[in-house]
């Protein structure tokens, strides 16, 4: 669980290609592209542009990429040409990216054009608790205080958390201990120490906290057909608190891409 100096630097180099592959996706039209066409599209930029691996293809017998959750998708979308982005969706995209041998792991919920109010709400807590969890993290806490500060925020929002999935060490292997949850009580679990990386990606559904996994065997979408929103960052455990490895340039990041041509970022994560 715990990285050298050494392997916290490469895994550094990991997670900084890993954010270039978001900023780059900031700046594109989302409405009107298949979620096949995206993930074609980071393939490309992984291995030709950036030189790396996408650490999810073929993990798990998984063919893609990337995952792409639209609206009622929890987690684990599998892109197909036949999945449109429309406006006023809500998109998340999961992707993990190896470079020397080390793995980091990412991902953002985008509004597409004209999102519902409540929509961009859940977006927004979405992003607000995976911070809030985010800002826990150094030597001596617990992960129960991180999984605490997430399901706070967003019970006190009216928002369930998912609690069939979690967050998970990560290094050179995708899925290391510890068990990251998003829920708990202050002041239990694992205590954290320098050198520790994991991801904290808060999956929040507007209705109940319940989820089935689809016929595919892959897409899990929320019982009662409501949204569900997620964002992701892998950090580390720093002898002062926490180093986010995933996070974009300037912490620039879209909330809302624009519709019909490319344009700036808007808000920060």
């Amino acid at each position: 669980m715990v990285k050298t100096a050494e392997e916290l630097a490469l895994m550094r180099a990991s997670g900084r290609l890993l954010a270039q592959v978001f900023e780059m996706l900031d700046g594109l039209t989302l409405e009107g592209m298949s979620t096949l066409a995206v993930n074609d599209l980071v393939e490309r930029y992984i291995t030709h542009d950036l030189g790396a691996r996408p650490a999810s293809k073929g993990q798990y017998g998984f063919a893609y990429v990337l995952n792409s959750s639209i609206n009622q998708v929890v987690c684990h979308g599998v892109p197909s040409a036949e999945d449109v982005i429309r406006d006023g969706d809500i998109v998340n995209l999961d992707i993990t990216l190896e470079k020397n041998g080390f793995i980091t792991d990412s991902s953002k919920t985008y509004i597409v054009g004209d999102a519902s109010t409540g929509a961009r709400r859940l977006v927004r807590v979405t992003r607000e608790a995976m911070w809030k969890g985010i800002k826990q993290v150094r030597p001596g806490a617990r992960l129960g205080d991180v999984g605490a500060a997430i399901e706070k925020h967003a019970k006190a929002n009216g928002y369930s958390v998912v609690r069939d999935y979690c967050g998970h060490g990560i290094g050179r292997e995708m899925h290391e201990a510890p068990n990251v949850l998003h829920f708990g009580r202050p002041g239990t679990g694992e205590v954290l120490r320098e050198g520790m990386t994991f991801t904290i990606e808060p999956m929040i559904n507007q209705g109940t906290r319940r989820v089935s996994t689809s016929e595919d065997g892959w897409t899990v979408v929320t019982d009662d057909g409501k949204l569900s929103a997620q964002f992701e960052h892998t950090v580390a455990v720093t002898r002062t608190g926490v180093e986010v490895l995933t996070l974009r340039a300037g912490r620039r990041s879209v909330e809302s891409v624009p519709r019909r041509r490319p344009g700036p970022s808007f808000y920060n994560e």
